[in-house]
C-alpha cells in the first residue's frame, strides 16, 4: 500500500511539473521556428545580410573556412562568390549597398592566423561580373596582421568607409607591444585604384569586435562602438574630424552592440570577458536633478556562457521595447550551448526583471549571428552560424502559439 501511495504521489508531482512546464511554454512571448539553410558549413566564421541580386529581398552571406558564399532569398540556393583567396582560413565579411543601386558591395578578410602578428591577414574588395551568381573578382587591399572584423560605415549622406579591426597589434606578444590599428578604407576613384586609409585608433592591444550605429537623428553619420580586452570607446566622424570617447563604465570584453529602448534611451549589450561567460547590459544611471550618466548602470543578464561569441539587439517582440539575443559555442557547466533571447518584464510594480529562453538549445554552437526581417512580415528573424555544429540556420519569428 505504501509503495502504491508513493507511486501515486510521484505521478501527481510529475503531472504538476509537466503542467507548469506547459504553461511556461505557452507564455513565451514569441515563437522561433528554425530552418536549416546549410548543414555542411565548415566553421561559419562570419555572417552578413543584404540584397545581393537586387530583387528587393535580404539575402544571407557567409564567410566559411575557404569560401565566401551567399544564399538567395527565398529559395536559399547557395552561390560561391570567392574561394581560396588565401592559404589560410577566411574570417570576416562585410556587405552593404554603398552606391545606392539596390545591391550590396562586398569586402572580405582572410589569411586568419591569430598566432602570427607579423605576416597574417588579408583584405579584399570583391567586384561582381554581369552575373552575381558567378565568381567575383578580388581586389587586394592593404592589410594589418590578424585582420578579424570588418563593417561598412556611413560617413555622410553618400559617403561610406570600410572599417577593419585586427585582433592584435603588429608584432604584439600576449597582448603586449604595438596597439591594434583600427583603419577606415575609402574608395576614392574606382576599386582598382588606390584606396584612402585613415588610422582612427591604436590604443587597444587586443580587440575582438565592434558595432556600427546611428546615434543622432540630425545626421546620417554613424558611430563605431569599439570593444577590446582593455575597455570600450565610441568613435565618431563629425565635421570631417574623427572623435574618440572612452566609455569608462564599460568593462573589456569580446562582443558589443548598441541599441535604443522604447523611451529612446541608449544602451549597450556586451559579452564579457573576451570569449566570455557573461552577457551584460549597460544603461544610463539616473542621477539627481533628472540627469543621467550614459552606460553607467551595469547589469549581468546571464553568467553561464562558455565562449560567448555573438550578440544582437532589436525589437523581436514588436512591443517597441528592447530585447537581446546572444549565443555561445561550447557547452557550459550544465552541458548547454546555443542561442537565447533575453527580454525585460515588470510585475506588481517592482523593478524590471529580465527573463530568457532558448531560441536554440544544443543544436547551434554559435559562432556568429545577425538579425533582419527576411520575409517582410515586420518581425525580426535571427540568422546564426554554428562552428562545431556546422550549420547555418534561420530562426523565423512567429507569433506566440
Amino acid at each position: 500500500m505504501l509503495a502504491a501511495k508513493t507511486l501515486f504521489f510521484s505521478l501527481l508531482i510529475g503531472l504538476a511539473f509537466l503542467e507548469v512546464l506547459a504553461v511556461a511554454q505557452e507564455k513565451l512571448p514569441v515563437n522561433f521556428q528554425p530552418e536549416t539553410i546549410d548543414s555542411q558549413v565548415i566553421i561559419g566564421y562570419g555572417t552578413a545580410i543584404g540584397d545581393v541580386d537586387g530583387d528587393g529581398r535580404q539575402d544571407i552571406l557567409l564567410a566559411d573556412k575557404k569560401q565566401f558564399v551567399w544564399y538567395r532569398n527565398p529559395d536559399w540556393k547557395r552561390f560561391v562568390i570567392a574561394e581560396n583567396l588565401t592559404e589560410r582560413d577566411n574570417v570576416c565579411i562585410a556587405a552593404r549597398d554603398i552606391n545606392g543601386d539596390g545591391k550590396v558591395e562586398i569586402a572580405v578578410g582572410g589569411q586568419w592566423n591569430p598566432g602570427d602578428t607579423e605576416n597574417s591577414g588579408a583584405v579584399f574588395y570583391l567586384i561582381p561580373g554581369p552575373n552575381r551568381n558567378e565568381r567575383w573578382t578580388p581586389i587586394r587591399l592593404h592589410h594589418e596582421p590578424v585582420v578579424h572584423r570588418m563593417r561598412w560605415l556611413k560617413l555622410s549622406h553618400n559617403k561610406f568607409g570600410l572599417v577593419v579591426a585586427p585582433l592584435h597589434g603588429r608584432g604584439n606578444k600576449k597582448g603586449q607591444g604595438a596597439g591594434v590599428r583600427l583603419l577606415v578604407y575609402q574608395m576614392v576613384n574606382g576599386p582598382e585604384d588606390p584606396w584612402e586609409m585613415t588610422e582612427i585608433d591604436s590604443e587597444y592591444h587586443v580587440t575582438h569586435n565592434f558595432d556600427i550605429a546611428k546615434t543622432l537623428n540630425e545626421t546620417d553619420t554613424e558611430d563605431i562602438f569599439y570593444l577590446g580586452k582593455e575597455g570600450a570607446k565610441q568613435i565618431s566622424y563629425r565635421d570631417g574630424q574623427w572623435q574618440r570617447k572612452e566609455l569608462s563604465g564599460v568593462q573589456g570584453g569580446g562582443e558589443i552592440r548598441y541599441g535604443k529602448d522604447n523611451s529612446g534611451g541608449a544602451y549597450l549589450a556586451t559579452i564579457e570577458p573576451f570569449h566570455g561567460t557573461d552577457l551584460v547590459l549597460y544603461e544610463a544611471k539616473k542621477l539627481a536633478q533628472d540627469k543621467q550618466l550614459p552606460y553607467a548602470q551595469r547589469t549581468v543578464l546571464d553568467s553561464k556562457f562558455n565562449q560567448g561569441h555573438a550578440v544582437a539587439v532589436g525589437d523581436f517582440l514588436g512591443d517597441g521595447g528592447q530585447q537581446i539575443v546572444a549565443g555561445w559555442r561550447a557547452p557550459n557547466d550544465d552541458g548547454k550551448f546555443g542561442v537565447k533571447l533575453y527580454f525585460p518584464e515588470s510585475s506588481d510594480g517592482a523593478e524590471r526583471e529580465w527573463k530568457s529562453f532558448f531560441v536554440d538549445e544544443n543544436k547551434m554552437a554559435c559562432e556568429d549571428l545577425r538579425v533582419a526581417d527576411l520575409n517582410g512580415d515586420g518581425r525580426l528573424d535571427i540568422v546564426a552560424s554554428g562552428r562545431s555544429t556546422h550549420n547555418l540556420v534561420v530562426y523565423w519569428n512567429r507569433p506566440p502559439e
